[in-house]
């Protein structure tokens, strides 16, 4: 199971030298991603736990278009490993607005992250 955002990024997200975005941008999609999991599998936000590992492969700059993808890797009774992908998908070509869509996408972040359900929440299979 998994689900997909996509955002644009706005320039105004961009504060560092290079229209750059800074890492906890993607971990915020993230968190909506996972969030949107949790729901899709047991009906609930659930309640992030923490990652277990990030990787930052490549720079996000403002004025693209990237994906958040979580997908479930591991279900227990009532914990949820999720892996996460941030991928570019979209660019920004100059700073005119003017954008291209990448033929192939480049992801920027990986991430493995662990989500929890409440213990008063009867969870459901689908």
């Amino acid at each position: 199971m998994k689900v997909v955002h996509q955002r644009c990024v706005a320039h105004s997200e961009a504060h560092y030298a290079g229209n750059l975005v800074d890492g906890a941008f993607g971990l915020k999609l993230f968190g909506d991603a996972g969030t949107h999991l949790a729901i899709t599998l047991d009906g609930h936000e659930s309640l992030f736990a923490g990652y277990a590992s990030v990787e930052f492969l490549a720079p996000v700059r403002g004025g693209g278009v990237v994906e958040a993808e979580a997908r479930l890797a591991a279900k227990g009774r009532r914990s949820r490993t999720v892996d996460f992908e941030l991928r570019i998908i979209c660019r920004a070509v100059d700073d005119t607005g003017r954008a291209e869509v990448l033929d192939e996408p480049i992801v920027a972040t990986r991430a493995r992250g662990t989500v929890v359900v409440p213990a008063d929440v009867v969870t459901t299979a689908r």
